[in-house]
């Protein structure tokens, strides 16, 4: 029979983009009222909906916003999209501290690090360009990579682990977010270690109420706490 050792290795870290290694300044927010608007729509009627389901696909968001109506789901999303890499563009993004660094380290330590995200493709490469983090891990993703299913769905995290070959049981996988979702991709996916922290979206309560196993200040305890889950 097939085993794993008691304190095993956590070699495959995927993480979270904004609100869990970058910080956009509410952008998100202020993308979907520049799209709202541009569309016609009142934001107010939409912003709480958006801000309790911060961390899933954008266009998921969409659709139930717009009753499943996917021509007006993929028109908001595109206005989005254009709305977030124009304030992108403009500077108005950066690393959370001590994000850079912490990545930095899981890699010296030996693990694979993987950035994903809700947004689309040209969303986060607009984000990695403006963060000159094109290179810093060896894989990326976001919801059309893996079936274009994001979060709460384990689409992306199962995808890191199959493109990355890093860890041989699901059970070695880290994964680390700011919201719900991020909490309940990584509890779908099997991961070992499911961690919030309280850098972004929601708080301790809901993290925790969503299949967190740990709950961390920021992103940069991450290295001292896998290293001591494995000691």
């Amino acid at each position: 029979m097939n085993t794993v050792t008691e304190n095993p290795t956590h070699d495959l870290v995927v993480l979270d983009m904004a609100g869990t290694t970058v910080a956009d300044g509410g952008l998100v927010e202020r993308a979907f009222t520049a799209a709202a608007e541009r569309l016609g729509e009142d934001p107010a009627t939409m912003i709480d909906y958006v801000r309790a389901t911060m961390g899933e696909s954008k266009i998921s968001v969409f659709r139930h916003l717009f009753g499943g109506d996917e021509t007006r789901a993929k028109e908001a999303n595109a206005a989005f999209e254009t709305a977030y890499g124009e304030l992108v563009d403009g500077g108005l993004i950066a690393p959370l501290p001590g994000a850079a660094e912490a990545i930095a380290q899981l890699k010296e330590q030996g693990r694979t690090v993987v950035l994903t995200t809700g947004f689309a493709r040209v969303t986060q490469d607009a984000i990695l360009d403006a963060l000159g983090w094109r290179d810093l891990v060896e894989l990326t993703l976001c919801p059309a990579d893996a079936g274009g299913r994001g979060r709460p769905y384990p689409d992306m995290v199962l995808a890191a682990f199959l493109r990355t070959a890093a860890v041989d049981d699901v059970r070695r996988i880290v994964v680390a977010g700011d919201t719900s979702y991020d909490m309940l991709s990584g509890v779908r996916s099997g991961a070992g270690i499911v961690a919030g922290v309280l850098t972004g979206a929601h708080d301790r309560a809901a993290l925790r109420q969503h299949g967190a196993t740990h709950v961390l200040a920021s992103v940069a305890e991450l290295p001292t706490l896998i290293q001591e889950s494995e000691a």
